[in-house]
């Protein structure tokens, strides 16, 4: 059975705890990002620092402090928004089934512009893709922000990732993939507004 358009606009998209996790999240990876970056500039991996302007913390300790107050928050966040999606069956419902067919069809109707937004209940195929792909991000972030902060008590983790340095690149490759994922994001939704509407008011 099909719902009309004045039953799809007033259908929840966005559930409220879903909402909550988002903008939660949102506020953590911001705080991470500008006060990883003071961090970074500390013990930079490459021939580059951040601009000071653009991070957080003021100085090393300051910014460790900052990291780890979102970490914690971004951390516990993620365990929230993973156990609703399993819990409430969403995780199935919007980020399953997903085909290479499906993906390169979708992608290719969304170079071409002509990827539709009608139904913003349903994700389509490069959606599904983004959004499970930062969620393995997300958690290498956390798997090696741990190796990170406690090289001795997390020594079996540490040697997992290939030791305290690749923990290092992978932290920041991760850090690198979130970013440029979040640029991605704000630009479709400058593209389809009522995205933003919806992830603010539900519908």
């Amino acid at each position: 059975m099909q719902m009309d358009d004045k039953s799809k606009c007033s259908a929840v998209i966005h559930p409220w705890w879903l909402r909550v996790c988002h903008w939660m999240n949102a506020a953590a990876i911001v705080i991470m990002t500008l006060s990883g970056w003071r961090i970074y500039n500390a013990s930079p991996l490459f021939d580059f620092r951040f601009p000071g302007e653009i991070t957080l913390g003021g100085w090393l300790g300051g910014a460790l402090q900052w990291h780890f107050a979102a970490m914690w928050i971004f951390a516990a966040n993620g365990v929230v928004y993973l156990a609703m999606n399993l819990f409430t069956g969403r995780f199935g419902k919007k980020f399953l089934p997903l085909s290479l067919r499906g993906f390169l069809h979708d992608a290719l109707s969304a170079l071409k512009g002509k990827l539709a937004h009608a139904d913003l209940r349903q994700y389509n195929n490069v959606q599904r893709a983004a959004y499970l792909f930062v969620m393995v991000v997300c958690l290498l972030l956390v798997l090696s922000g741990l190796v990170l902060w406690k090289l001795v008590q997390f020594g079996l983790l540490r040697d997992l990732l290939g030791g305290y340095e690749a923990a290092r690149y992978i932290h920041f490759y991760a850090m690198s993939a979130l970013v440029g994922f979040v640029a991605v994001h704000i630009v479709m939704v400058a593209l389809v507004p009522k995205t933003l509407l919806a992830m603010l008011r539900g519908r």
